[in-house]
């Protein structure tokens, strides 16, 4: 799976975040505050800490963006199941 291979490593293969990095199954990344096109960025050019104290995301590099919808795609439904719209 995808998420397992590019992103569980900092967010957790639950989604509920780690060490390393935020859970994405929280409020701050419901749709409506960080849209499928915020994902698409973070993976393409990388994020500035703004919400979290993980320090900045770098860009992920080799992983494209029908990737990253994929990735998104899952991370949504994973959202959905515990309540988050």
């Amino acid at each position: 799976m995808l998420f397992a291979q590019h992103c569980s490593g900092c967010h957790g293969k639950d989604l509920k975040g780690s060490e390393k990095g935020p859970p994405l199954l929280h409020k701050i990344y419901e749709s409506s505050h960080h849209g499928d096109a915020a994902f698409q960025l973070a993976v393409a050019k990388g994020v500035r800490a703004h919400h979290w104290q993980f320090g900045d995301m770098p860009p992920v590099e080799k992983v494209s963006p029908d990737d990253v919808a994929h990735i998104t795609a899952h991370v949504r439904e994973q959202q959905r199941s515990v309540g988050i719209r």
